[in-house]
């Protein structure tokens, strides 16, 4: 059994259904492969729209790049929500960050300090500030600050528009799993940047071959399995992105009855860790994020859990009668120097989008424009070239990869609050 597209797009993320959507607007004909349309790292995302909240001295391209998505967020969200349907929860009620104690408030103030060196803007708060701007937070809370500017959205709203989306603009969608990146060798490039009319020694995609024997031609194919793209049959080495899961865990909780306790994305130091409660408009609160390096492990842990909790009543204390709704865990797709991979391969008609990270719900505004204009060869955002797949070593490899739906510790380095 065969299909033909005009691209096809592995992964049905954030990042795959918005490409695909942004393909579809363009008049191509676009199939979805994905065994269950938004159960990666995009199902237990917080959401938060920040593009500096975990910024680092030293990682300007990441920086430009967030901004830039950022920047593109409120018409996308616009333009999601009718052609979906529905709400995707987009808040702009900004960022409250809180320092519990005063050791937490001598990083805080670190932190801030190295913010405005890298030019960005902070508003410090003293602690009885922080307290009536929020009152549901510790009494004891020593100092806060507030990113004016910071964003959030649900995530699970947000696929699921996408997927109406994407179906209204004619995508077909495949409840299915690839099996091998289907290529033939010494072709030329079907166009886009840095690939169009020339020749490919790297030879060219053809389509995918699923599960079962079925086959979907198409000259395009778009990788955008998160953690999975380096596990894909049918990438030669020099192509293979080198991305690796990691581990996080998150809790649901539903606030109690009554005046909500939190109204905006409180991010807190507590004792020297770091903690973040993104409110949804029905009244959950989600708890973030452990960070462990535990490759494909997805158990929820007795650890990450009483961690979470813990820092959670810290910072809102009245959040010790919250209904406990789910604990979830993820694995966000790393790649080495923390940018994604973006952009066309040494295969023809190969598009990487995946290696997002911690920043998926955020950059899918700009990498749903990236994809699209590759398969186009409309320009590209600038922001976007420092993701160049080429950035690697050849034949480096993609990790350990070995299975794949398509064939921990906490972080102790506090967050880093700015308002863009």
């Amino acid at each position: 059994m065969s299909d033909r597209a005009d691209v096809v797009v592995v992964g049905a993320g954030v990042i795959g259904l918005a490409s695909a959507w942004r393909m579809a607007q363009r008049g191509l004909s676009v199939t979805v492969v994905d065994p269950a349309p938004g159960g990666g790292a995009s199902a237990v995302a917080a959401g938060m729209l920040a593009p500096v909240t975990e910024a680092r001295l030293g990682e300007d391209a990441l920086l430009r790049l967030n901004l830039a998505s950022w920047r593109r967020w409120p018409a996308f969200a616009a333009e999601v929500e009718a052609a979906g349907g529905g709400s995707i929860g987009y808040r702009a009620h900004g960022t409250l960050v809180l320092a519990v104690d005063g050791d937490d408030r001598s990083l805080l103030d670190d932190l801030v300090a190295r913010q405005r060196a890298m030019g960005l803007e902070v508003t410090t708060l003293r602690g009885r500030e922080a307290r009536a701007a929020e009152p549901g937070v510790a009494p004891g809370v020593r100092a806060g600050a507030v990113a004016a500017g910071e964003r959030s959205v649900d995530p699970e709203a947000l696929v699921a528009a996408l997927v109406r989306a994407a179906a209204g603009a004619g995508v077909t969608s495949v409840a299915g799993r690839v099996d091998r990146v289907l290529t033939e060798p010494g072709a030329t490039a079907p166009g886009g940047p840095g690939s169009a009319g020339s020749p490919n020694g790297g030879g060219r995609v053809r389509g995918v071959a699923l599960d079962g024997g079925a086959v979907v031609e198409a000259p395009w194919v778009v990788v955008a399995a998160g953690s999975w793209s380096a596990g894909l049959a049918g990438l030669p080495a020099d192509v293979r992105p080198p991305v690796r899961p990691v581990k996080g865990e998150i809790l649901v909780l539903r606030q109690p009855p009554g005046e909500p306790l939190i109204t905006r994305t409180l991010r807190g130091i507590v004792h020297g860790s770091s903690i973040y409660l993104v409110p949804r408009d029905d009244g959950r609160v989600v708890v973030g994020a452990t960070v462990g390096e535990r490759g494909w492990d997805t158990r929820v842990t007795a650890g990450g859990t009483y961690e979470l909790l813990r820092d959670a009543l810290a910072l809102v204390p009245g959040l010790d009668d919250a209904e406990l709704v789910a604990a979830r865990t993820g694995l966000r797709p790393g790649s080495p120097d923390d940018l994604p991979i973006l952009g066309t391969s040494t295969v023809g008609g190969l598009v990487l989008a995946t290696g997002h990270y911690r920043s998926g719900i955020l950059l899918t505004p700009i990498s749903a424009d990236a994809v699209a204009a590759v398969v186009t060869g409309e320009p590209v955002p600038p922001e976007v070239l420092a993701c160049d797949p080429g950035r690697f070593a050849r034949g480096a490899g993609g990790g350990a990869a070995t299975s794949h739906p398509h064939g921990g510790p906490r972080r102790s380095v506090p967050v880093q609050e700015v308002a863009p």
